[in-house]
């Protein structure tokens, strides 16, 4: 992760970031959303917008929120999918402390504050911290998507998490120290999950609050994208049987005993 620092070579303290597809309704409203609610949680704060290949309104956009805010930043990417939007936000971020959410509003960014405390807790220490959707508030098909999906990851590679998709989720930055994420699609919350438990990284979930979509489409849960989702799960549970160590990475310098 060698990206830009700000100010005068400093990191700032947290970067936020959100991947942006035709997001043209909610961009400026998540920004704005951002810098209000989360920044006045941390010393210093970097908002990134990644454009994933937005054919709207959506770069031009984002390029004027940048200009006008120096925390704010954007990167432009040929379209890869959500899980390569995730990708590139964590390659690219330059906080210390490393979070995303999903640019439609769905989340009440100021929850926040709501990981950071559990992050900071030196009772139960932990290196992550994601949220779960107290009431999921999607349509019913797509609930019933999420709550298959969640039975066979959870069947198939022990992971017990009760929202693997939610997108309020927070991380120290050593953490992702010689990961390897190859996911490009929605599988990518749940790899990122399934390596960092089998890395021996302590987590902790909490409950957030998840509101209806107001602007915008809601591009998930297409056919296709489940023909990729089961392509990416076969996949990695092959690499976790049979090549471990290289689906892994270089494991981190071991933390304090665990918690949470």
């Amino acid at each position: 992760m060698d990206e830009p620092l700000s100010g005068a070579g400093l990191r700032p303290q947290l970067t936020f970031f959100f991947p942006a597809f035709n997001e043209e309704e909610n961009v400026e409203s998540t920004v704005a959303r951002a810098v209000s609610e989360i920044g006045p949680l941390v010393e210093s704060l970097e908002v990134l917008i990644v454009d994933d290949g937005s054919t709207d309104r959506t770069p031009q956009l984002a390029d004027a929120l940048a200009d006008a805010d120096p925390r704010v930043r954007v990167l432009h990417q040929p379209n890869r999918g959500y899980g390569g939007a995730l990708r590139a936000g964590f390659e690219h971020a330059a906080g210390e402390l490393i979070c995303f959410s999903d640019g439609d509003l769905q989340f009440d960014l100021s929850e926040m504050s709501l990981l950071l405390e559990r992050l900071r807790a030196t009772d139960r220490p932990v290196d992550g911290v994601i949220g779960y959707r107290k009431r999921r508030r999607d349509p019913v098909h797509r609930i019933f998507i999420a709550k298959t999906y969640n039975a066979i990851v959870s069947l198939l590679f022990g992971l017990r998490v009760r929202d693997i998709d939610c997108a309020m989720k927070l991380f120290r930055r050593e953490i992702f120290a010689g990961l390897p994420l190859d996911a490009e699609g929605p599988f990518l919350s749940a790899e990122l999950l399934i390596k960092l438990r089998a890395r021996g990284v302590r987590m902790a979930q909490v409950g957030v609050t998840h509101f209806p979509r107001a602007a915008g489409t809601n591009t998930g849960a297409s056919f296709g994208k489940i023909l990729r989702t089961l392509g990416d799960i076969g996949r990695l549970r092959w690499a976790l049987w049979f090549d471990r160590r290289q689906a892994l990475g270089p494991r981190p310098a071991p933390g304090p005993a665990e918690g949470g």
